[in-house]
């Protein structure tokens, strides 16, 4: 339990609420005693969703108790429950009167509210047309609405406001009346259409997922790397305890005479960058006369659990552009970094800048932060208590489990990634989608003990990385100004992981000249977006001094970004010429791609 900080209050109801702050015990007893927060808790611990979707009740239990006990010494109070009262019959009053002339042909369907209109749990036509379900989705949102205002108390800080604001809002997703089966319209329908079938098909799918201990987001056997995803050919030329090196063949007669090497981050398989051949960003690549490297990171084990920040560098882009500088020939490389790869990237180059080593020549940064100032909703997770259970997890095991990363980025979507899942699965008994970019999602790694804890403080907790000096790795201090190379770097609009102002920091913190580059979507749609599909990208010239100068004044432009980074690395990659052989006498091919490191459990 956390103490709740503030003021001390004397309450005019005598004996109703103890004045605040309240100790540790004091919340833990209101908590037992209030009748509505116990039984809360009581039927969720009933429920047997408990054992397969990854709420953080603790974490609702302490929202909902903070509101309750600020707002009940609030004289505001009660003006604010007769406000949502009214405005409750105001609403309900106006659905049923448009559903029931919609039901006697009087006018169409009412039309939805802008802010609704994104709302898939309420897509069904009878969550518009049907005055039962109209009541039942305005009471819903309404109740929510309000209850999300009451979280925004000026008396915490921010981030503690933030953190209240999250767990309120992971209490009435929750709470939606869509994942109840008889409120929800389509599982009803379906219920009736198959005769019941469903329901026990919902059943059977349910005790799987118990009995497997996780909630099923996908078709885990529709796909594979090496049978229908991470298909662009290729070799891995090298190997050691931490990564293989892979070398894909090239597609074009000439090629770039300076080779890039790809970093993925090592919580995930890299082959989100080579899922199938129409979304491939390695193919489209090869396909434009580049000679692509790629990391792909082995999945730590306990006898692993000693690799330390260092060995990633060490062994990752170090040792892999010493094999690729003796295969090519090229004296220096071209590096791009994904996510927390970028992280990974960005300490080598300072530690060679400081070391007045110009292996690279360029570097690129796909959704990767710097400054961990702006980190969204995984700020949730990254106080002092949750560190704590994280790096105690990691002493009993040697690692972090990939579950436990994916529960916490699977709960900054919960709507999306958790509770259409339950209904999906439970409440319309079908069974998980196959669709490759959900199954990457659900191809986790796990962590090595040491490299993540040293990540996981200097990163979210102290943000050390944009303090000159803060860091030192093999014997140098990090400083990102003295990074002076040639920057591509690409946020990504609707990012939830890495919010796009905060990748656009690089632009401050990095000494030599950043193009960056504004994608729409979010951190895996916008990266994967080839050519030909949806989406737009905005570039503007010339420093600005915020993200939202930046922003006023960028032009968009339609379509992928694809193609302009592919522009701006072939001229920083060199003429053309022939291929370089796929490995050498030193580095002689081991296997075809993906290799075998991307293929543990």
């Amino acid at each position: 339990m956390e103490q709740v900080s503030g003021a001390t209050q004397a309450v005019p109801a005598a004996g109703a609420f103890p004045p605040l702050p309240l100790s540790e015990e004091q919340l833990a007893k209101r908590l037992s005693d209030d009748p509505l927060l116990r039984s809360i808790d009581q039927i969720w611990n009933a429920n047997p969703l408990h054992e397969v979707v990854p709420v953080d009740w603790a974490g609702v239990a302490w929202a909902l108790r903070t509101v309750w006990l600020r707002s009940a010494t609030k004289p505001e109070t009660a003006a604010a429950l007769l406000d949502l009262g009214q405005g409750v019959w105001r609403s309900l009053f106006t659905a049923w009167e448009e559903a029931g002339q919609s039901w006697l042909g009087l006018v169409g369907v009412a039309p939805t509210p802008p802010s609704r209109r994104d709302d898939r749990r309420f897509s069904a036509p009878e969550w518009r047309a049907s005055p039962t379900y109209v009541a039942l989705k305005e009471l819903y949102l309404l109740a929510s609405d309000w209850l999300l205002e009451r979280g925004n108390l000026d008396e915490l800080d921010p981030a503690e406001r933030h953190r209240l604001i999250f767990h309120l809002r992971q209490f009435v997703d929750a709470m939606s009346p869509a994942l109840v089966l008889m409120a929800n319209p389509v599982a009803l329908r379906k219920a009736v259409e198959t005769g019941g079938a469903s329901l026990a098909d919902g059943a059977r799918n349910l005790m799987a997922d118990l009995a497997a201990g996780r909630l099923s987001m996908v078709d885990a056997d529709a796909f594979a790397p090496g049978r229908n995803l991470a298909l662009t050919p290729g070799k891995v030329v090298h190997r050691n305890a931490l990564m293989e090196l892979i070398q894909y063949a090239p597609a074009t007669e000439q090629v770039h005479r300076t080779p890039l090497l790809i970093i993925p981050p090592w919580i995930n398989k890299y082959y989100i960058l080579d899922m199938r051949p129409n979304n491939s960003m390695v193919k489209f690549l090869v396909s434009q006369g580049f000679t692509v490297f790629l990391i792909s990171w082995r999945n730590p084990d306990a006898a692993m659990d000693g690799i330390g920040i260092e060995d990633y560098v060490d062994l990752g882009p170090l040792e892999a552009t010493d094999v690729i500088r003796e295969i090519t020939g090229s004296r220096t490389v071209n590096a791009m970094g994904y996510c927390i790869g970028g992280v990974l990237l960005t300490l080598t180059l300072a530690v060679l800048a400081a070391k007045g080593d110009a292996r690279f020549s360029s570097a690129s940064f796909m959704v990767s932060p710097q400054d961990f100032s702006r980190i969204g909703d995984t700020a949730v997770f990254m106080d002092e208590p949750s560190l704590h259970l994280v790096e105690q997890q990691m002493m009993e095991r040697g690692y972090l489990d990939s579950r436990a990363m994916s529960n916490m980025f699977n709960l900054l979507r919960s709507n999306d990634l958790i509770w259409s899942n339950v209904v999906n699965n439970y409440l319309l008994g079908n069974q998980p989608p196959a669709f490759d970019l959900l199954y990457w999602n659900s191809d986790g790694t796990r962590m090595t003990r040491e490299a993540h804890s040293w990540y996981l403080r200097n990163t979210y907790v102290e943000n050390n990385l944009i303090v000159p000096g803060k860091v030192r790795l093999k014997g140098e201090a990090v400083d990102l100004g003295r990074i002076r190379l040639d920057t591509y770097a690409v946020g990504c609009e609707k990012d939830h992981i890495v919010p796009w102002d905060s990748a656009w920091r690089i632009t401050q913190l990095f000494g030599g000249p950043v193009r960056y580059v504004l994608a729409s979507s979010g951190h895996v749609a916008g990266v994967i977006n080839p050519p030909g599909g949806k989406g737009e990208y905005r570039t503007a010239e010339g420093p600005a001094a915020t993200p939202e100068e930046w922003r006023a004044r960028a032009a968009r432009h339609a379509g992928s970004w694809w193609p302009d980074w592919s522009a701006w690395l072939a001229a920083r990659s060199g003429g053309a010429g022939a291929p370089p052989p796929e490995g050498s006498a030193q580095h002689p091919p081991l296997e075809d791609a993906p290799g075998t490191y991307v293929l543990q459990m």
